[in-house]
């Protein structure tokens, strides 16, 4: 799943945009690759609240020590801006991780992070109406574009083929991840996203540490040896290992490459280029799990991704 945090405004930049665009490549094709791992230690037993745990425990080690060694400074907090951090470490870290897990359990990969992605035209909207900033009318357009394919997605005429929990869990991600965006841009705009996302990955792992008590973590769950599921049921990996590709290469890494390649392209194209996620997803999902999805949902999912584009490039 995808959390990078954006910057508000866009900036001239300076760096090289081939590495810009090829860092973000990169990143998307982690998050991609990482919706199929989580869905394997999900179907070892381990629930989504105790993925989710783990990554936030995980995560918050790595981006805490890069943050500590590369700008120490700057990890500092007022008691003003506390309550913020807070908020943005429950309500919008903890819980956008919490409802993704929870689609993706239920739901094939690719259309889970789609409904997801409609968080993007849902800050749009929040941005034109809300905030009253300038917003392009081909916003009307990502609407109308996203609806449309939605509706051919879980294939509404048929009383709805998908599992309704997992769709309800997908939109619910879709509006937790604008909610963490849009706090983000505002709370603490003045705090580098390094250090903003190992606070908000540290207090989403405290809020988990008092839901869910470590002393009750099945310990002897993890320590199992399971199957990689689909066509590659006969290899086999502990669950740990597969927990730690989650962490390292699902969370840390993507992120770092996302903040870095703010360096070299504007955070709006960094985001159009980001909706390369749901494609690898939905790729890697059929090619190791066997996951498909009919033609028409194929056509509602480019049109979804189509609508999501043009509502990135509408704010």
């Amino acid at each position: 799943m995808a959390e990078p945090i954006f910057e508000k405004h866009d900036r001239a930049m300076h760096g090289r945009p081939v590495v810009g665009y090829a860092m973000v490549a990169v990143a998307a094709t982690l998050f991609g690759i990482n919706g199929t791992v989580s869905k394997v230690v999900l179907g070892s037993g381990i629930s989504s609240l105790r993925l989710t745990e783990v990554r936030c425990a995980g995560a918050v080690i790595g981006l805490g020590l890069l943050a500590v060694a590369v700008a120490p400074a700057r990890v500092r907090t007022t008691r003003r801006e506390l309550p913020l951090l807070v908020l943005f470490g429950v309500a919008g870290v903890a819980f956008v991780q919490l409802f993704y897990f929870l689609a993706i359990h239920r739901l094939p990969i690719g259309i889970a992070l789609l409904i997801q992605y409609l968080g993007p035209l849902l800050i749009a909207l929040w941005a034109r109406y809300v905030d009253h900033e300038a917003v392009r009318r081909r916003i009307w357009i990502a609407l109308v574009l996203a609806l449309a394919g939605l509706a051919m997605m879980i294939e509404i005429w048929t009383g709805v083929s998908l599992d309704a929990a997992g769709i309800g869990a997908a939109l619910a991600s879709a509006v937790v991840f604008a909610f963490y965006v849009l706090f983000a841009e505002r709370a603490v705009a003045d705090r580098d996203s390094i250090t903003l996302l190992a606070w908000g990955f540290l207090f989403a792992t405290l809020f988990w540490s008092v839901v869910q008590p470590w002393w009750s973590f099945p310990a002897a769950r993890v320590a199992r040896t399971v199957s990689l599921a689909g066509h590659l049921h006969e290899l086999h990996l502990p669950v740990w290992a597969l927990v730690l590709w989650v962490i390292v290469l699902g969370t840390i890494v993507p992120f770092i490459l996302v903040v870095g390649a703010l360096r070299h392209i504007s955070a709006t194209r960094a985001a159009v280029t980001a909706m390369l996620e749901p494609v690898v997803a939905t790729l890697v999902a059929w090619l190791w799990l066997g996951e498909r999805l009919s033609a028409v949902q194929l056509t509602g999912a480019a049109v979804v991704l189509a609508g999501i584009v043009v509502a990135q490039t509408a704010r």
